[in-house]
């Protein structure tokens, strides 16, 4: 269980088995039913990668208008998924839907609406290296390819002069579920790396050329936790609250960058002013240029449809939006996670406020 910014007055539904979660609730089907037996205002699943921060959000919400929303965290994949098939009243993704998905959405149009920026960095568990790693974009991409195997491989050892890098061998750790942060992760690879761009390539679950799989970012960081010689990749704030030290990545500048909330909003700072107005907001800011940019860095989005079916539950999506892009952008960073650009803020309020 996370130690931050999960209160008891979010109620989370968990799913037994292995089964794919991303069809959660299976009895009932409809927004409707799952906020009746949920006590819920609202229902909403999708990306783990924001769930510190919506757990936040929605318990402060609860308590200032009396309006609860459960919300899954099963990752982007399953939230789009649901959201498409109408069964919780919104999604959340770190993956933007792609144009295929859009048009595969039973009730018309979708909108992206960012709500935070955040940096997924690239941890591990070596117990006698103190000081925070350099790695590169090509070198993390040959260790997430199975082509450098051990901790005191020559190009490891190259970008960290003086480091006594132990002989053990490296256990990669992946997503196992489709995942918004193996989207913004392969990515990156994708754009440092001519080799992962042919295979695997960028997703939100590609075929991994080697490793283990953990269910969710609270997954992966659990395994690489437990397991000494492990890599893996997790939104930052899981490294900080499980307390794993977090790689310097080298960015367009050649500078190896700490992820941070500087950093990240370092990477979104040239965004919002080449947005234009009509813009759906499916950008990607990852590998961005500019001094002190921490290369692994994404906004992450809730979707929702344009044309709410049931006007009583949009007018409660919409007001809780404007509160999110509001009040709330004083939550994130806290959390780890950077607040919207300022230049943003107007626009998307005004796009929620368009929601019929």
């Amino acid at each position: 269980m996370l130690q931050r910014g999960l209160v008891a007055i979010v109620t989370f539904a968990l799913v037994a088995g292995c089964g794919d979660s991303s069809k959660v609730p299976a009895a009932g089907g409809t927004p409707a039913a799952a906020s009746s037996r949920s006590g819920a205002a609202l229902t909403g699943a999708g990306a783990t990668f924001p769930n510190p921060l919506y757990s936040k959000w929605f318990s402060e919400y609860a308590t200032k208008t009396g309006v609860r929303i459960n919300y899954q965290p099963i990752g982007s994949g399953g939230g789009i998924r649901q959201l498409s098939e109408n069964t919780v009243d919104f999604g959340a993704t770190d993956a933007p839907m792609s144009d295929e998905e859009l048009g595969k959405a039973r009730s018309g149009a979708i909108l992206h609406v960012p709500t935070a920026l955040g940096a997924v960095v690239v941890t591990y568990n070596l117990p006698t290296i103190t000081a925070p790693l350099n790695l590169s974009g090509d070198v993390i991409a040959a260790i997430f390819q199975g082509q450098v195997t051990r901790w005191n491989d020559a190009r490891i050892a190259a970008l960290n002069n003086g480091v006594a890098l132990p002989a053990t061998d490296i256990l990669v750790v992946h997503r196992s579920d489709g995942s918004g942060t193996s989207f913004v992760f392969t990515d990156y690879l994708s754009k440092v790396s001519a080799a992962w761009a042919k295979a695997p390539g960028k997703g939100k679950d590609v075929q991994w050329p080697v490793g283990l799989g953990a269910k969710g970012n609270e997954g992966v960081a659990g395994q690489v936790k437990q397991s000494p010689g492990a890599i893996g990749y997790i939104e930052l704030a899981y490294a900080s609250q499980n307390k794993l030290p977090t790689a310097h990545v080298k960015n367009v500048q050649g500078e190896f960058v700490a992820p941070s909330i500087a950093s990240v909003t370092a990477a979104a700072a040239g965004a919002s002013s080449a947005l234009p107005a009509t813009t759906d907001y499916r950008i990607s800011i990852v590998n961005a240029p500019g001094a002190g940019v921490y290369p692994i860095a994404s906004f992450t989005w809730i979707i929702l449809y344009q044309k709410q079916a049931d006007a009583a539950k949009g007018k409660l999506l919409v007001d809780f939006l404007k509160w999110a892009l509001t009040d709330g952008q004083a939550m994130e960073a806290p959390l780890d996670y950077a607040p919207l650009p300022e230049a943003m803020r107007a626009p998307l309020l005004a796009r929620v406020g368009a929601v019929q």
